[in-house]
């Protein structure tokens, strides 16, 4: 086989259906986030205005979590030197577990290296913990929730996006006996729209299943101390396993799990992907800790990120854009082009210095590409006002249709 040929036919097809993925160099400056200079190809450098970036919040600039960073890295040095198991459990990862724990109102924590890899691990892992487990996953869950089940083997049901009906028709057709486990998300960040979390509670505890909550998007954003949706809606306490990140709202890198003392146990004690992967470096945990302390009491935070996202969407919708509106803090601007949409990423860049990334297939289905904006507090009236002239200009000149915001 001719392999480099083949390795430039498989670029080249990306190439062709507009959706070749390019990696936007930046260097973020501390304490003017979202401001940041992107350094292009040619040496030269234009200063721009993050526009989809997942530090929701702006902590990554925060100084409370810079301080805890510098004491633990003056304190420890740089690598934690080992998995947790063998020399890389420190003060820092215990107290990082600890205030997770303390977040979610559950007995336990267990921080792996990513969110992707605590969905992967954890999900995989309970297949063994209990054999026969049937998995119940929601159609739009994130890779790692899709692969987690898949890598676990066993029986597994999709039940349509957020249908409960559906979901109860598939668990009520499976042997009663049988142990069972929904897995589904709190917000989906693609449309940015809720999960049903109350009536899928409700359907697990009338079966008898355990429920396996992903909330990456809403920790930090969403309930009175930041513990998500769950929280907000008062359902937490029904959720077997939180699962969520420390790289999103909380601005700094890694992810967990919460559960009861028992279950933590277990997942630690048989996932591969806790048990073989050197742990976070202390000075990451000691920042996450920090972040998660914070935003457990920095309400004003969660409150001027809202109002801003529901002042960008109510300006994009008075120029007639078809956004996408599930009342998150997600604000999606449904392009359904491949190369109109690097166009118009592409141009907003170059023209505004306003830098968001195209979402295209894999990540959302073919014809639903778009833009996908996350304001945070830290971004200004003045630099939403240029992002909707920015839009405006630009979609017109696209000759892209003008469509009625959907709800």
């Amino acid at each position: 086989m001719d392999y480099e040929a083949a390795l430039s036919a498989s670029l080249q097809r990306l190439h062709d259906e507009g959706r070749y993925r390019t990696f936007i160099d930046i260097e973020r400056a501390r304490g003017h986030y979202p401001k940041a200079v992107w350094r292009k190809p040619d040496g030269t450098t234009q200063d721009i205005t993050v526009w989809c970036g997942n530090d929701y919040l702006g902590m990554g600039q925060h100084p409370e979590v810079l301080a805890a960073m510098h004491e633990a890295l003056d304190a420890t040095g740089a690598g934690s030197g080992g998995t947790r198991n063998i020399s890389g459990t420190t003060v820092y990862h215990k107290r990082l577990e600890a205030e997770l724990a303390d977040l979610h109102g559950k007995d336990a924590a267990l921080v792996f290296s990513s969110a992707y890899i605590a969905n992967d691990a954890t999900l995989s892992t309970l297949r063994t913990i209990f054999p026969g487990l049937i998995i119940y996953s929601d159609a739009l869950n994130h890779a790692s929730m899709i692969e987690g089940v898949r890598r676990g083997g066993g029986p597994k049901r999709i039940f349509r996006h957020n249908d409960v009906a559906h979901l109860r028709e598939l668990i009520a057709a499976d042997d009663p006996a049988a142990p069972k486990l929904i897995a589904f998300e709190s917000i989906y960040s693609m449309d940015g729209d809720f999960g049903p979390i109350k009536e899928i509670c409700d359907v697990a505890e009338e079966f008898g299943a355990l429920t396996y909550l992903d909330e990456v998007h809403a920790v930090g954003m969403y309930g009175p101390r930041g513990a998500g949706v769950a929280e907000r809606d008062g359902q937490m306490h029904r959720v077997d396993i939180i699962n969520a990140t420390l790289g999103k709202a909380y601005g700094v890198f890694g992810g967990y799990i919460a559960a009861s003392a028992r279950m933590v146990d277990a997942v630690r004690s048989y996932a591969p992907g806790f048990i073989f992967t050197t742990s976070l470096p202390p000075v990451v945990a000691a920042g996450a800790a920090a972040a998660v302390k914070v935003l457990k009491t920095a309400q004003h935070l969660r409150d001027t990120q809202q109002l801003h996202a529901r002042i960008l969407k109510m300006r994009l919708k008075g120029l007639g854009l078809p956004i996408i509106d599930h009342g998150s803090h997600i604000v999606p601007v449904h392009v359904g082009d491949p190369v109109h949409c690097k166009m118009l990423s592409d141009m907003l860049l170059e023209r505004y210095g306003i830098y968001v990334q195209p979402i295209n297939f894999p990540t959302v289905p073919r014809g639903t590409e778009r833009l996908r904006f996350t304001p945070s507090p830290v971004h200004d009236l003045k630099q939403i006002e240029r992002l909707v002239t920015a839009m405006d200009a630009l979609w017109g000149h696209c000759a892209l249709n003008r469509a009625e915001a959907s709800a």
